[in-house]
């Protein structure tokens, strides 16, 4: 069986078309579309008509791509950005009507879970209780849990590219010292509560998905990924610190020339370096594994594991729901 996943995030739209013969999504082919949504809508903000009409294009062309590849309609899912957009239901009735994929939106909580799972089975049972951080351009999310879905998740407004438009003036300059302490003070106020419950909950292992760890972990020292998926790569909470002040001195030109920063991303890798920095000082994490694994791939492991029909309910969901608020945390439900 060969299925395919679209993932619509902050700035990139992309394909992941994989085997799952034994339970294990292996993947066969791989392809993105750069949108950068985040530098066309706000926080919260609409989704303008140009970025719609890209984002239909994207879509249209990875669900192309993915029929020639011999994989069935992808599983199709946007992130923060068109979640809260107020426009969100014309944004997916409009990618519907044009390319025949109906692109859903999943409550941040979900999107815990799923990478949770997706980090989990990429670790394996050895791993013990464990700790998630990803660092997305709209939110973050946090999970920890035991078994195969988290215990608790939380999902939160501290995307980096939300951030960077919210405190660092789009981040294309040097940052100065206050916005930076600012930028530290609001994320630490929404962390409280979260990072006191993985305190007390002491994970054995902890992991950092997303583009924004892999590439603040290749800043920090580890391998590049020309060596591959299977080599280990940890970040140390200090290393990080470390590269918080480095980066903070750099316009976003001059951090794209840095190990590791893409020019797509320099510009909010700075907010992404604070609240990853923090997240780990708060939690007491004194360093992470980078998981290559994280909701595309738990995305398709409870499409192999669980049937179609618990996609369709996330669609059926997606359809009915409103604009959902921000959840700092909840207890997950193992029943999604």
């Amino acid at each position: 069986m060969r299925i395919s996943v679209v993932d619509v995030g902050s700035n990139t739209v992309r394909l992941m078309v994989a085997d799952a013969e034994g339970g294990v999504p292996l993947p066969v082919h791989t392809a993105k579309w750069r949108l950068r949504l985040s530098e066309q809508v706000g926080p919260g903000g609409p989704v303008p008509e140009e970025a719609l009409e890209r984002l239909v294009e994207a879509v249209a062309g990875a669900s192309r791509t993915a029929e020639r590849w011999g994989a069935s309609e992808p599983l199709a899912f946007a992130t923060a950005v068109v979640r809260a957009a107020p426009n969100r239901r014309e944004v997916l009735r409009t990618v519907r009507a044009r390319t025949g994929v109906p692109l859903c939106t999943l409550p941040g909580e979900v999107e815990a879970e799923l990478t949770f799972l997706g980090a989990r089975r990429w670790m394996g049972w050895r791993s013990g209780p464990l700790a998630l951080l990803d660092i997305g351009g709209g939110s973050l999310e946090v999970a920890f849990g035991r078994g195969r879905l988290p215990d608790f998740v939380a999902s939160l407004p501290l995307g980096a590219a939300r951030l960077t438009h919210e405190f660092l003036a789009g981040g294309a300059d040097p940052a100065s010292r206050d916005q930076v302490k600012a930028l530290r003070r609001k994320v630490r106020h929404q962390l409280r509560d979260v990072a006191a419950r993985i305190r007390w909950e002491g994970p054995r292992t902890a992991v950092a998905t997303s583009r924004t760890f892999q590439q603040l972990g290749r800043l920090c020292g580890a391998p590049p990924g020309r060596h591959g998926p299977f080599t280990e790569r940890r970040m140390l909470c200090s290393d990080l610190g470390d590269a918080v002040g480095r980066l903070a001195a750099l316009s976003a030109a001059e951090r794209a020339r840095l190990p590791g920063i893409s020019a797509p991303r320099s510009a909010q890798s700075l907010a992404g370096a604070v609240v990853g920095h923090t997240a780990m000082k708060l939690t007491g994490l004194e360093s992470v594994t980078l998981c290559p694994w994280a909701i595309r791939e738990g995305v398709l492991l409870r499409q192999i594991e669980d049937g179609p029909s618990w996609w369709a309910e996330m669609v059926r969901r997606s359809d009915e729901a409103a604009v959902p608020a921000p959840v700092p945390l909840r207890l997950a439900s193992t029943s999604n």
